[in-house]
């Protein structure tokens, strides 16, 4: 089934030629230094921002914060470099068992294994404080085993193979949702439509999805599943005076917290807000007020530029990929991507309703930066194979 992504250019079948001639053999001679360079912008605004809004969280080690994601930085280079030892085609050899491995890790936490924080039994306890969440790590071996899927069948995706896509993706999806947790649903959804349509499925099965998806939004909602102060969370961007027990106090401190930025910011360090800590998880979910408070207007305005570039090179290399498996995983990963800066921001702005999603490369977490380097990994992997 040929889709516009797998319709390149002559200049880009120029390009290869030239890259066969030449004969590139280290990946950093044919890096992307645009995507890399933002990425690394990113990371360096969120140690800069997680440091601002946590400071004043421990007296005693104001650091504290920024050394722990320090430790998930390094993890992250290390998972970079791994991934970009390996050509991405071989990953798909090996897809089925780390989605099987996800699917036990996600079952297990689930079990007294796992530890319960901020209302979801989500994590693993590891050593010195440290945890473990493994539904971000799915995201990663979905892109991965649903697109090696897609590949096989492209050119055969009727209501069958369609439902069985679905069925495999929906394993993990509801043991996620067992967490409970939402926001890292509405991810992986955005991430299986967006494969499908860039594999080509007609669009009223699309249609079909995302109906079925928002239906099964409406259930979870109605089954009890989620705590109340959740529910309330998600209501308050529909009910502005949704006061009950304090719902909607995380997303008015947020506008507030933003909108005192002004165009220029308070400055550095300055943000009355930030430095008196009135945003509740300011330096995780909210991470994105600080930067709107201290920098303002001009300085969030670099924040979307940065993010802007990364998905335009997402969505460039997809299209220069060598083959269509290329396509799929850089597909899944802007998807992934476009999906989780539109929520964060969305929430912190109050128009999209909080749901947990962390602010890609810049929020606090030691799971979301790894698994967001090693999304950028594969796509930089899928950039250096394009000769071949």
């Amino acid at each position: 089934m040929t889709t516009s992504f797998e319709q390149l250019s002559s200049r880009s079948r120029r390009r290869r030629a030239v890259g066969k001639e030449t004969g590139f053999h280290s990946w950093t001679e044919n890096a992307d230094w645009w995507l890399l360079g933002s990425v690394l912008g990113l990371i360096a605004l969120g140690f800069v921002m997680i440091y601002s809004s946590s400071r004043s969280i421990v007296i005693d080690d104001p650091l504290y914060f920024v050394k722990r994601q320090s430790v998930a930085l390094i993890v992250s280079l290390g998972v970079f470099f791994l991934i970009m030892r390996i050509d991405y085609r071989r990953f798909s050899t090996y897809s089925l068992v780390a989605y099987l491995g996800t699917c036990i890790a996600l079952f297990l936490v689930l079990t007294p294994f796992g530890s319960d924080s901020r209302g979801a039994q989500a994590w693993f306890q590891l050593p010195f404080g440290f945890q473990l969440q493994p539904s971000e790590f799915a995201k990663v071996i979905l892109i991965i085993a649903l697109a090696g899927f897609v590949n096989q069948h492209r050119d055969e995706i009727d209501p069958w193979r369609l439902t069985l896509i679905v069925g495999v993706a929906l394993i993990p999806l509801a043991l996620v949702q067992l967490q409970p947790d939402l926001g890292t649903n509405m991810v992986l959804l955005s991430m299986v439509i967006g494969l499908l349509a860039v594999a080509g499925v007609k669009g009223r099965y699309l249609l079909i999805l995302m109906m079925l998806a928002i239906t099964g939004v409406f259930v979870v909602l109605n089954l009890g599943i989620l705590k109340q102060y959740q529910l309330d969370r998600l209501t308050v961007v529909l009910d502005g005076g949704n006061k009950k027990e304090g719902a909607s106090y995380n997303q008015d401190q947020s506008k507030k917290t933003i909108a005192t930025g002004g165009l220029t910011g308070q400055g550095l360090f300055k943000g009355p807000q930030t430095r008196l800590g009135f945003v509740p998880e300011q330096q995780t979910d909210f991470i994105f007020t600080a930067a709107g408070e201290e920098f303002g207007f001009a300085g969030t305005s670099l924040i979307l530029t940065l993010f802007a570039i990364v998905m335009w090179r997402t969505w460039r290399i997809a299209n220069l990929s060598a083959d269509f498996y290329g396509t799929l995983i850089c597909s899944g990963v802007l998807a992934v991507f476009v999906f989780m800066i539109f929520e964060n921001i969305g929430m912190t702005m109050g128009i999209m309703p909080i749901t947990g999603i962390p602010l890609p490369f810049m929020s606090y977490g030691g799971s979301s930066l790894i698994t967001c380097v090693a999304c950028i990994a594969l796509v930089a992997n899928v950039h250096a194979n394009r000769f071949s």
